[in-house]
C-alpha cells in the first residue's frame, strides 16, 4: 500500500512558496519606502521642499542643455528688443542641422573677438558671403543682392554709415545690431584679429522671443529680407576685409 501523502486538488492550486500572502511589500520594498520617508522627514517642509528641489534641478538642466534666458544689456537691437528685455535663447537651434542663417538673431560668446561677455546681434553674412556697404540707395548688398532691412532697423537709422567690403570666411558670421547708430558690431572690428567675424562655434543659440516683462512677451518676428540672397557671389568678385569703425 502506498502510504505517501497525495496532494489534494486544493493543495495543487496553491503557490508552492507563498512569500507575502497579505499583499504587503517585502523587506526590500519596505526599506526603500522607509528611506524615502526618512529623507522627507529630515527636509524642512517635507514633500513641498522635495518637489521644489526637483523643479529647480529640472530648470537647471534645461538652462544648461536646452534653453536659457538672456537679458538685453543695451539698445543695440532696438526697435525689436529693448534694454532689460529677457529673451529665451534656444541652445539646440543649430545642434542637429544647419548653422545660423542670414537674418537670425543670435547670442554668442564674444570672448577674444568682441569682449568677455555674451552679445546679441543679427546675422547678416555667413561663410563665403560677400557683404558690401552700400549700394546707390544706401542698402547693404550680400552676394550682389541689395537687402531691404527696413522691417527691423531702428527708425531713422541707415543700414550703415561706415563703408565696408568683406568676404566672410567659412565657419564665421558677419553680425550687425538692428540699431545701427547705437551698435558696436562686426563693422568696428574689421581690422582686428578675426576681422570682426564671429566663429560659429561661439554661438550660444538663437533668440526665439521675449519672455519678460509680461507686457512684451512674444515671439521674435522672423524676417524674409534675405530670402532672395543667392548662395554665392554672382559676380565672382572677392574682397579683402576693409578697415572701419563705428560706435
Amino acid at each position: 500500500m502506498d502510504t505517501e501523502a497525495q496532494p489534494t486538488e486544493r493543495d495543487r492550486s496553491l503557490p508552492p512558496h507563498p512569500e507575502h500572502p497579505s499583499g504587503t511589500p517585502g523587506p526590500e520594498g519596505r526599506s526603500r519606502s522607509a528611506l524615502v520617508s526618512r529623507i522627507m522627514d529630515r527636509l524642512p517642509g517635507g514633500r513641498v521642499t522635495a518637489t521644489l528641489l526637483l523643479c529647480l534641478l529640472f530648470l537647471l538642466a534645461v538652462n544648461l542643455f536646452v534653453a536659457r534666458p538672456f537679458e538685453i544689456p543695451s539698445g543695440s537691437m532696438e526697435k525689436g528688443l529693448r534694454v532689460g528685455d529677457r529673451v529665451l535663447v534656444n541652445k539646440l537651434a543649430y545642434a542637429f542641422g544647419d548653422g545660423p542663417a542670414r537674418g537670425d538673431v543670435i547670442v554668442f560668446d564674444g570672448t577674444g573677438y568682441f569682449g568677455d561677455a555674451d552679445y546679441i546681434k543679427r546675422v547678416v553674412g555667413v561663410g563665403g558671403d560677400h557683404v558690401v556697404c552700400c549700394d546707390g540707395e544706401g542698402r547693404i548688398r550680400v552676394n550682389g543682392r541689395s537687402v531691404d532691412e527696413s522691417g527691423f532697423l531702428f527708425p531713422g537709422d541707415s543700414p550703415s554709415t561706415v563703408p565696408f567690403d568683406v568676404v566672410v570666411p567659412e565657419g564665421r558670421l558677419f553680425v550687425l545690431g538692428d540699431h545701427r547708430a547705437d551698435s558696436s558690431d562686426s563693422r568696428d572690428r574689421l581690422g582686428s584679429p578675426g576681422g570682426g567675424m564671429v566663429p560659429v562655434g561661439k554661438v550660444v543659440g538663437r533668440a526665439e522671443g521675449v519672455v519678460w516683462p509680461f507686457g512684451r512677451v512674444g515671439r521674435l518676428d522672423p524676417t524674409d529680407a534675405y530670402t532672395r540672397v543667392p548662395a554665392q557671389e554672382t559676380s565672382g568678385h572677392a574682397a579683402a576685409p576693409a578697415g572701419g569703425g563705428h560706435g
